[in-house]
């Protein structure tokens, strides 16, 4: 390894974040913690924290840190971003990295500081930001350096965003604060009301992501969950199937339909038209949903596909964006710190 620091980027997300270094991922970790109530003293972080998650006792409490895609909680998300750089830093290298830092598109002035200045404290060097879709842009090679017409929907943790770029820039974007945990949420809510049984966040994204789907399917998988008797408090199964979920989503991915077509409505007619020809990229943890795809391409009349890097490539574009050859070109249209 080299004795000088390397460029990294990061995506701090809502449920992951991402460490890259020159377009490959080397750390991944769970944006969670564990803290000790009474103390109020950080016990645990990343993917030991996460495993706690539902098993802990009233004294210690297992949170994310950030909320919707940006940050909740200031001092917790700074001890994480220093937790997660220092598992990446080599003690063999002189100089602390330079950090470019993902951000939702659309944050608030706050918003974008926290992040900035978390991460300022957690590297002590020079940190940059970059839009999440401008960074997935990068991380699945979108040719928007031209002037034509690209267009992404990133779908992650806590907010959707979907964004037209063109010559190294965003034409229109909008984001919503939705994203997987509101799908989790989704179908927490609809086995509540439509079964009288409650389970927690954990047994409804593997719900989701087993028998889960955007549209009905030809295959109508089943899955057998445990749960808490809504009436009596103790344990009972329940057998869910793929259309029963389709039906519980609809809610959530109605508004990420409708904030993609308010983003076309947007966009001038020439790049519209490079976007029919190119179709709609789809990235992020929530695009993985089956059937996704073919929900946004039916609704939009526009051919949407899902990326081959959809959970890495935010992470893979921020270190690709600080390469000088493309810094240089992209500086003008990166957010404030």
């Amino acid at each position: 390894m080299a004795l000088f620091s390397k460029d990294i980027g990061i995506d701090l997300g809502t449920i992951w974040t991402r460490i890259a270094e020159d377009g490959q991922v080397i750390l991944q970790e769970p944006t969670v913690v564990a803290i000790a109530v009474d103390e109020l003293k950080i016990v645990s972080l990343g993917q030991e924290a996460q495993d706690m998650y539902g098993r802990v006792p009233d004294t210690l409490e297992v949170a994310y840190p950030l909320k919707n895609g940006v940050i909740a909680d200031y001092e917790v998300s700074e001890k994480l971003l220093e937790y997660l750089i220092r598992k990446v830093s080599s003690p063999a290298r002189i100089f602390r990295p330079r950090v470019m830092m993902s951000v939702p598109y659309g944050v608030t002035s706050v918003e974008r500081r926290a992040v900035h200045e978390a991460a300022l404290e957690a590297v002590k060097r020079d940190v940059f930001l970059i839009y999440q879709p401008m960074a997935a842009a990068l991380g699945v090679d979108l040719p928007f350096h031209t002037p034509t017409g690209n267009m992404i929907i990133c779908l992650g943790g806590g907010a959707t965003q979907a964004a037209v770029m063109a010559t190294y820039g965003i034409v229109s974007a909008e984001t919503i604060r939705m994203g997987g945990l509101q799908l989790d949420d989704a179908i927490m809510t609809y086995i509540r009301r439509k079964f009288g049984l409650v389970i927690a966040q954990p047994t409804a994204e593997r719900v989701k992501m087993e028998i889960g789907a955007a549209v009905p399917q030809d295959e109508e998988r089943s899955i057998e969950i445990q749960g808490q008797d809504q009436v009596t408090g103790l344990p009972r199964p329940l057998t869910l199937t793929t259309g029963e979920i389709v039906e519980a989503l609809q809610d959530v991915l109605s508004n990420v339909v409708e904030t993609a077509r308010r983003v076309l409505e947007k966009t001038p007619p020439e790049l519209v038209s490079d976007i029919i020809d190119r179709g709609i990229a789809l990235c992020g943890g929530a695009s993985l949903l089956r059937g996704i795809d073919k929900l946004l391409t039916k609704e939009l009349g526009v051919p949407a596909y899902l990326v081959d890097n959809p959970k890495t490539c935010v992470a893979e574009g921020t270190s690709l964006s600080l390469q000088p050859g493309v810094y240089a070109k992209i500086k003008r249209n990166l957010p404030p710190a």
